[in-house]
């Protein structure tokens, strides 16, 4: 660095916002962890508290999630205090468009962040317990010596809401598919059913035909949680299809938001797959299908454990995968800036 540059030393004036960030990555899917710079966050559950951020605190997920500080495809956590006695932390998710219930590829990269960065000593054992918003999320750790080399959990009980059904998608035609539940709803298709091919390559085209499906199936179908309202919407459509590496499984690509596309092999998405794959090929148990994401990473997902829920009959899945550190950031929010609270162009 040129001598004169690193001697420079700039503060922001005190009325501008500044927010502090750990930016993550798992399987290519970012994750950027606000870690400083929110006021208190009140609520007795992490749904009331993601509420309330939804209500007071909306222009911080659009000023880090939108352009300039973020793009069409980012996502966020915010860290809160645990809502359980026994709790760690509590966390809930953000994107473009708004919020999500639950999120596997963020849970793998906080169990990283959150014993690396010393938020949670090492328990006993071994489990890490985050309050999310559709409840308690178990969590695990790989370790090699103070590092985390892959991170795993227990999801929510997941299972099959819709099976085998039709709908007729404007400018497209009948598409079959079925929903699932993973800690949040997607509606699934067969990408080879409808000549879609699962590459970078085609990604305008996953784009168009997630969105077109998600709003076929929205107008047509009830998606309904046995228990929470704010837990029934249809989160996503997820295109399955063949691994390109014989070894794995299958393909798993989800559309979600406002056209966001998961780098990642999705880590609700998996564990609604596991319950699809439970009812539909029956799957047992114990046995670890490996799925690809879009950009050839992958996540593991086993079924844990079989359980009901409500009137659904149910899987606890468990997915691992593996998270990067990518950054540290302090973002500042000048009042005076007509673009403070960003902008999105897709």
């Amino acid at each position: 660095m040129n001598e004169g540059l690193s001697k420079v030393r700039w503060q922001p004036p005190e009325n501008w916002l500044q927010v502090d960030t750990i930016d993550m990555h798992t399987g290519g899917e970012p994750l950027r962890i606000i870690v400083d710079g929110l006021p208190e966050i009140p609520g007795q559950t992490v749904l009331e508290k993601r509420r309330y951020f939804r209500k007071h605190l909306d222009h911080i997920r659009k000023a880090l999630m939108w352009e300039p500080r973020g793009h069409a495809d980012m996502y966020g956590a915010v860290l809160t205090a645990p809502v359980t006695p026994d709790g760690h932390f509590g966390v809930f998710f953000m994107h473009n468009e708004g919020y999500s219930t639950m999120c596997g590829h963020a849970i793998i990269a906080l169990v990283k962040f959150a014993l690396e960065a010393g938020l949670v000593q090492y328990p006993e054992d071994g489990l890490i317990r985050i309050d999310a918003p559709p409840g308690r999320i178990d969590a695990f750790a790989e370790m090699k010596g103070n590092r985390v080399v892959k991170s795993s959990f227990h999801n929510v009980p997941s299972f099959v809401l819709l099976q085998d059904k039709t709908v007729d998608v404007p400018g497209v035609g009948n598409i079959r598919f079925d929903v699932a539940y993973g800690g949040t709803f997607y509606a699934f298709v067969d990408a080879d059913e409808i000549g879609l091919e699962l590459v970078p390559q085609q990604i305008s085209r996953i784009i168009d035909l997630g969105r077109k499906i998600k709003k076929a199936v929205v107008r047509n179908f009830d998606i309904l949680h046995p228990f929470e309202a704010d837990l029934s919407f249809l989160y996503g459509t997820i295109f399955t299809g063949k691994p390109k590496d014989g070894k794995h499984h299958s393909r798993n690509v989800c559309v979600f938001a406002n056209g966001e596309v998961d780098r990642s092999a999705t880590g609700s998405g998996v564990s609604a797959r596991a319950a699809l794959h439970a009812v539909k090929d029956g799957l047992e148990t114990g046995k670890k299908l490996v799925i690809e994401s879009l950009i050839d990473t992958t996540m593991d997902v086993e079924i844990a454990d079989v359980t009901s829920f409500g009137p659904y009959s149910a899987v606890i899945p468990k997915v691992a995968g593996t998270a990067f550190f990518t950054g540290q950031h302090r973002f500042l929010i000048d009042p005076d800036d007509p673009l403070k609270e960003g902008f999105l162009i897709r």
